[in-house]
C-alpha cells in the first residue's frame, strides 16, 4: 500500500490544473486601452459609406476619430462637406464620451445595472476622475454626468431658439446639438470650414459657445463645490484658485489680444468696435483648449501668435473637459517659485500649504510637457514642410487638445499626422498618466546622502 505524499495521486486525471494568473493592468493602462479601443471603432464607424460623401483614407478616418476622442478638433477632412449628417453624429457621440470620459459612463451604467466595484475599477476609475477619495467615485460620476446634461441642455435650448429664426428646424437642431456638444466639451468641432468666422458679429452665438466651453473648462470638481456650498465663503482653496485665475486669465488675454490686432486689418482692424469686442474676447478664451476660431490664426501679428500659444499650454481646470497643463499646475509651480525666491520653507497659496508632492508632481508634469512638445516639434520640422512658428503652434495645439491651426493641418504628411495623433492622445491622457504606461511610480524606503549641486 502507497503513502500519501503530496505529489501522489491515485488518478491521473486527478492532479489539479494550474490556474492561470489573471492579467493585471495599471489604471493608466486600461485608461490607454479604453482610450484606444474607443479610438478604433470611431475609425470603423467613420469608415462606413453612409458616415463620409467621399472615399476617405483609414489615416483620415483615424486621425477624425482621435480628434473627436481627445476633443481636440484638429481636422485634416472638412467636417461639414465630407461626413454625413451619420457622420455628424459619430464625431459627437466620440466628443461627448471623450469630454466625459468613458470611466464615467462605465461607472453611472455599472451603479445603474446594481453592479458593485471591485478594488481594481475602482483605482482605474479613481485614475480617470483625478480624485483622492474612493467614496466620491459614484456621486463624482452621477454629477459629472447629470451637470453635463443640464448645463448642454441649457445651450441646446438658446441656441436653437436662435438658429431657428434663419434655418429650417431639422437644420437648427442639428446644428445647436453639435455646436453644444462641441463646445462644451472644448472639442472645437465645427459644421462650417471657418468655424465661427460666419457668425463673428453674432452675439448670441459666440456667448453661448464661448460660455460653455468656459464652464466645461472650470472642472467637475469646482462645478460639484460651487452647486453644494453656493457661497464664495465655503468654497474650497481649488474652487477659489480656479476661479480667480480663469477670470483672471481671460481679462488679461482679452485685453492683450484686442491691444495686439487692433490696428491689424487682416484680423480686428477693419471690423467694427462691436464686432471687435466679441471676436477679441472669442479669441483670448478659446485658446485654452476650446478650438473655435472666428479669425484666421495664420494672419495674426507675432506676439498674438506668442500669446495663444503660452494660453494653450496653461490650458483648463482640473478634472476637465480641456487639457493643457492646467491652471492649478501653473500657479502652484509660480507660488512655489515665489516662496524659493523669498526664502520660505513652505509653498501655500490662500493661508494653506501645498504639499512638497503636490509640487513635485506640477514641476515634473511641466518638464514632461515643455520636452514632449520639443520632441514633436524637432520630428515635425524633418517630415513637415512648413515654418518653425506653424509647426510649434501645431504640435502645442495637438498637445494640449486645443484644436487650433495655422493651416497646416489639412497638408500634414502621415508621418506628421502619426505625430499629432501621439500628441493628442498623450494630452487627453495626461502626460504623466501616459508615463506611468513605461514605468510604474515606485516608492523607495531608502534615503541617499545629500549631493551638493549648484543650479542656475
Amino acid at each position: 500500500m502507497k503513502t500519501w505524499s503530496p505529489h501522489y495521486y491515485p488518478y491521473p486525471n486527478s492532479k489539479p490544473k494550474a490556474h492561470k494568473k489573471p492579467l493585471r493592468l495599471s489604471p493608466p493602462a486600461v485608461l490607454f486601452i479604453g482610450f484606444c479601443g474607443l479610438i478604433a471603432l470611431g475609425t470603423i464607424l467613420l469608415l462606413l459609406p453612409i458616415a463620409h460623401t467621399q472615399d476617405i483614407k483609414v489615416m483620415q478616418a483615424l486621425f477624425t476619430a482621435t480628434s473627436a476622442v481627445t476633443v481636440t478638433g484638429l481636422a485634416v477632412l472638412s467636417t461639414p462637406n465630407d461626413f454625413t449628417t451619420f457622420g455628424h453624429l459619430v464625431i459627437a457621440s466620440l466628443i461627448q464620451i471623450g469630454g466625459l470620459g468613458f470611466m464615467t459612463i462605465t461607472v453611472v451604467v455599472l451603479r445603474g445595472m446594481g453592479q458593485q466595484m471591485d478594488i481594481s475599477k475602482q483605482l482605474i476609475a479613481k485614475e480617470s476622475f483625478g480624485i483622492a477619495r474612493f467614496d466620491q467615485l459614484v456621486d463624482t460620476a452621477k454629477c459629472v454626468l447629470v451637470y453635463a446634461l443640464i448645463i448642454e441642455s441649457i445651450g441646446f435650448t438658446i441656441l436653437l431658439a436662435h438658429w431657428y429664426q434663419t434655418l429650417p428646424l431639422g437644420d437648427a437642431i442639428m446644428q445647436s446639438f453639435f455646436y453644444t456638444i462641441s463646445a462644451f466639451n472644448n472639442a472645437g468641432f465645427a459644421l462650417h470650414d471657418d468655424s465661427l468666422t460666419s457668425f463673428r458679429g453674432d452675439w448670441v452665438v459666440n456667448l453661448v459657445i464661448s460660455g460653455l466651453f468656459v464652464i466645461g473648462g472650470l472642472g467637475f470638481v469646482v462645478l460639484m463645490d460651487i452647486v453644494k456650498r453656493r457661497r464664495w465663503s465655503r468654497f474650497g482653496s481649488a474652487t477659489k484658485l480656479v476661479l480667480i485665475a480663469t477670470a483672471v486669465l481671460n481679462v488679461l488675454a482679452f485685453s492683450l489680444f484686442w491691444l495686439f490686432e487692433a490696428n491689424n486689418p487682416e484680423t480686428l482692424g477693419n471690423l467694427p468696435l462691436s464686432e471687435q469686442v466679441i471676436t477679441a474676447w472669442m479669441q483670448a478664451v478659446t485658446p485654452r483648449t476650446a478650438g473655435f476660431n472666428s479669425i484666421d490664426f495664420a494672419l495674426v501679428n507675432d506676439e498674438s501668435t506668442v500669446l495663444t500659444i503660452w494660453l494653450m499650454i496653461i490650458g483648463g481646470g482640473s478634472m476637465s473637459t480641456a487639457s493643457g497643463l492646467k491652471i492649478t499646475t501653473v500657479v502652484v509651480l509660480l507660488m512655489a517659485t515665489y516662496a524659493y525666491l523669498r526664502r520660505r520653507d513652505q509653498v501655500a497659496i490662500g493661508h494653506r500649504q501645498i504639499s512638497p508632492e503636490t509640487v513635485f508632481k506640477a514641476l515634473s508634469l511641466t518638464v514632461v510637457y515643455f520636452f514632449t512638445v520639443m520632441l514633436a516639434t524637432l520630428i515635425l520640422t524633418i517630415t513637415e514642410q512648413a515654418n518653425l512658428t506653424d509647426i510649434t503652434f501645431e504640435a502645442v495645439s495637438a498637445l494640449g487638445t486645443v484644436g487650433l491651426s495655422r493651416g497646416i493641418t489639412g497638408s500634414l504628411s502621415e508621418p506628421g499626422e502619426a505625430v499629432i495623433i501621439f500628441l493628442m492622445l498623450i494630452g487627453r491622457l495626461g502626460p504623466l498618466t501616459f508615463l506611468y504606461l513605461i514605468a510604474r511610480p515606485k516608492r523607495e524606503n531608502l534615503k541617499y546622502a545629500k549631493a551638493e549641486i549648484q543650479v542656475g
